[in-house]
């Protein structure tokens, strides 16, 4: 990455702090507004990344930078693994997460945890599959985040990444560009009482390394069989690698 961007940029404290206070702040809005900017189009776009697990069954599986659970419930539901164990920087985040847990009754099958993504909290060689949507780029070092994500998984396991990718055809390229810079943070400012994490984060998929860039950052911690799908024109990508 070309430079860390962070959501506070007058303020102190490394990006991974300001990332957990962001989240913190817009926890309770979080998931109105990701679906109403998507027009709903997050939801299939989780399932296209989910299905990447159907062939190999994966019984327990982490979801980093869970935030408010949608990725893991929407897991569960396709995959039935035996658990999925959830990891978020953001308590805010979290609380929300155990309320839909404890409201649909999923907590033998959904735990989750505060936790560093770059420093998991997990031994070698755990999981069968690590996913994280939406949740690379919020990452202070990408390196070694990937590498503890390698280090988590068993061999012969998978990694699924959801993000976000700059699309190059026009005019979605243009469109993408306006939407992002313009409409989001504008809708960000009349719903949350944190409108700056609505200017970050196209900010944040601007700075982000996507596409090959990204798949080779994967080969560097370690994947094999590292491989990127752009889907709805390169709007955002599914990223896959093997242990």
């Amino acid at each position: 990455m070309s430079k860390i961007v962070t959501p506070y940029q007058d303020q102190q404290g490394t990006k991974k702090e300001q990332v957990a206070d962001m989240f913190n702040n817009i926890s309770k809005t979080y998931d109105f507004l990701n679906h109403f900017m998507s027009l709903g189009i997050d939801i299939i776009w989780r399932k296209k990344a989910i299905n990447e697990l159907q062939v190999d069954k994966p019984q327990l599986i982490l979801d980093v930078a869970t935030g408010t659970g949608d990725f893991a419930f929407e897991a569960l539901s396709i995959l039935k693994p035996k658990k999925i164990i959830g990891v978020d920087i953001s308590q805010g985040m979290l609380d929300i997460a155990k309320q839909k847990i404890a409201k649909r009754g999923l907590s033998d099958k959904f735990e989750v945890k505060l936790g560093d993504s770059e420093k998991l909290p997990f031994g070698a060689n755990e999981f069968d599959a690590v996913t994280v949507a939406y949740g690379v780029r919020n990452f202070e070092n990408l390196a070694d985040g990937l590498a503890d994500i390698f280090r988590v998984l068993k061999p012969g396991g998978k990694a699924v990444v959801l993000e976000f990718s700059k699309p190059k055809a026009f005019p979605i390229k243009q469109l993408y560009a306006f939407y992002f810079n313009y409409v989001t943070p504008g809708i960000g400012k009349l719903f949350s009482k944190d409108a700056r994490a609505y200017t970050y984060l196209p900010e944040s998929v601007a700075a982000f390394p996507d596409g090959e860039a990204f798949t080779g950052m994967m080969a560097k911690a370690g994947f094999k069989n590292t491989k990127s799908r752009p889907l709805a024109f390169g709007i955002c990508s599914i990223y896959t690698g093997i242990k």
